[in-house]
């Protein structure tokens, strides 16, 4: 075989294996692209936005004194789970759940038409990634709800994490990072940067209803975000896990200050608009 003979084998060796590699990734493409997966991150965005509804509704009766619920997203599931056709509601958020994490995964990965700025895109997959960690819990939380499990896991990890050498300072950074991201989402509600991932339809009416409740849901969020940042780092000074055992224990740590149950009920007020954005999210999501 003469060298231009072996120079020839190679090249059809590499586009060989070249095309199985495009092959493969046309599948993925294809796979998350379908309209099965599409509609399921829909469901899951919505899911999110339906989780925040049943939150701000637990804060709400422990604003009244009812303090036997958990306020987070634990005692959400828990509170649909009990409902009729609960169990099947919460069967079609942990689906929806999945669904945007898978697709908020690829999504990271692949980066997005519409953003051009090569910055603006690594932020955008950050934050989205981030993202794909929170549908990915939440599932995994819906699917231990369903078979019968309960929350604190957040508590326990904490006290973990505590026991280790240097771990008061991991969860003090964990503290931080918390009410870094709760801050960032504040500064994204009141500049509106939310309305960018939106592909809304040409009505004045629906801009600025998703305006408005994004505009309040989003500092809300982030505010409660804070909130529990802050508490991570207080349990980390005063080597107490309980005090960070995550948004149930801030909404309740808030209902028991003075004039806390009117701050919570306002909180809850936000959340409840955050809720609602969630939904006008599923609905006009860019999702390409």
């Amino acid at each position: 075989m003469t060298a231009a003979d072996e120079a020839d084998e190679v090249d059809r060796v590499d586009r060989a294996d070249g095309g199985g590699e495009n092959d493969a990734a046309e599948e993925v493409d294809e796979v998350v692209d379908s309209a099965p997966v599409r509609l399921g991150a829909r469901v899951g965005i919505g899911a999110y936005g339906v989780t925040h509804l049943v939150v701000a509704v637990l804060a709400i009766q422990l604003a009244f004194g009812n303090t036997s619920e958990r306020t987070d997203q634990s005692g959400a599931f828990e509170a649909l789970a009990h409902q009729p056709l609960g169990l099947v509601l919460l069967w079609v958020l942990v689906i929806g759940f999945a669904a945007a994490t898978l697709w908020r995964v690829y999504e990271a990965v692949r980066g997005f038409s519409w953003v051009q700025e090569r910055r603006a895109t690594l932020m955008r997959r950050a934050q989205t990634g981030g993202q794909a960690i929170v549908s990915g819990t939440l599932a995994v939380l819906g699917v231990t709800t369903l078979v019968g499990g309960s929350g604190g896991g957040t508590e326990k990890a904490t006290a973990g994490v505590l026991g280790l050498p240097g771990g008061q300072v991991l969860v003090a950074l964990v503290g931080v990072g918390t009410a870094v991201v709760g801050g960032w989402t504040v500064w994204s509600g009141w500049t509106r940067r939310f309305m960018e991932n939106l592909a809304l339809p040409p009505s004045l009416r629906v801009h600025r209803f998703a305006d408005r409740t994004g505009l309040i849901g989003f500092v809300a969020k982030g505010l409660t975000l804070v909130l529990v940042g802050v508490l991570i780092v207080v349990a980390a000074i005063r080597f107490d896990p309980q005090q960070a055992n995550g948004l149930d224990a801030a909404l309740k740590g808030l209902a028991g200050q003075p004039y806390g149950p009117y701050l919570l009920v306002a909180l809850a007020l936000g959340l409840i608009a955050y809720g609602v954005y969630g939904i006008v999210d599923a609905r006009y999501h860019r999702i390409s």
